[in-house]
């Protein structure tokens, strides 16, 4: 079992320096690989379906993982996850491109829709569209990644006779994790993804989400380059030796559990514990 953490950029994490140190502190200890979170912001005052209060401090992942990639040496980074319904696929693939190189092929591109409609009207951008926006994104990436003469003709993006220089490291970008457990992110699993992450999944929510997937590998075709789907699942607590072993039973590769489960004055002991426990043993 890989063992990540997830909330490299948020909350108390959120500056730099202190996040440099648990990264470090992380690579050192074993752990996997270090994930960001995302909302470019949030309903003030608090309403839902926002998962955090608005003063809730989440640093650009991009930008984040970019300085990390520079103080680590091993550790994967991963974003957890980019609402590529929220941008230009051009600009994400390009910010995305660059990104691939300078973590030098650790990066792990998380990706979903997206859930939170108040973030979609600040930014403007149809919040019911979400599902198909994300799709044409995805090809329209690649498309910028991988053809020779990047073409691409969707109902919301489009483009032809252009080059968007440097390639990424990865010849087909990083590895796309879709999120999200909907019948549209199972799909997109699927169809175009290297793996699946469940988030805040206790056993029980992620074996049904899995049979779910399960369900979804019988009704659509699965490229062969994409290979078998890797499964990530955040914990919605923290993890012991025990629910490692039942994620293990389901066929989950990757546990993520929340930075956010350890105090700032604990977190490096905290994380020596967890190491010990579910790394070591």
């Amino acid at each position: 079992m890989k063992i990540g953490l997830f909330g490299i950029n948020m909350n108390y994490l959120a500056a730099p320096q202190r996040a440099k140190v648990i990264a470090q502190h992380a690579e050192a200890l074993g752990f996997e690989s270090l994930w960001t979170g995302e909302h470019v912001v949030l309903p003030d005052p608090r309403q839902p379906p926002s998962p955090a209060d608005p003063d809730t401090p989440m640093a650009h992942p991009p930008a984040y993982l970019a300085f990390l990639a520079g103080v680590t040496n091993t550790i994967k980074l991963g974003t957890g996850i980019t609402l590529v319904a929220q941008r230009n696929p051009v600009v994400l693939a390009k910010e995305i491109a660059t990104l691939d190189l300078i973590c030098e092929g650790r990066l792990l591109f998380g990706i979903g829709a997206g859930y939170l409609h108040q973030e979609f009207e600040a930014l403007g951008v149809d919040f019911e569209s979400r599902g198909p926006r994300t799709d044409e994104s995805i090809d329209a990436m690649r498309a910028l990644w991988g053809q020779a003469k990047p073409s691409y003709q969707g109902k919301y993006y489009r483009f032809n006779g252009i080059q968007a220089q440097p390639r990424p490291l990865q010849p087909e970008g990083p590895p796309l994790h879709i999120g999200g457990a909907s019948p549209a992110a199972m799909r997109r699993t699927v169809t175009q993804g290297h793996g699946w992450y469940g988030f805040a999944m206790d056993v029980k929510a992620a074996d049904k989400a899995l049979a779910t997937l399960k369900d979804a590998r019988g009704q659509f075709e699965r490229p062969d380059h994409l290979g078998d789907i890797e499964i990530s699942i955040t914990p919605p607590k923290p993890p012991t030796r025990t629910m490692l072993e039942d994620y293990a039973a389901l066929g989950v590769h990757r546990l993520i559990p929340m930075l956010g489960f350890y105090p700032q004055e604990t977190m490096m002991r905290d994380l020596e514990i967890l190491g010990t426990e579910l790394i070591s043993n």
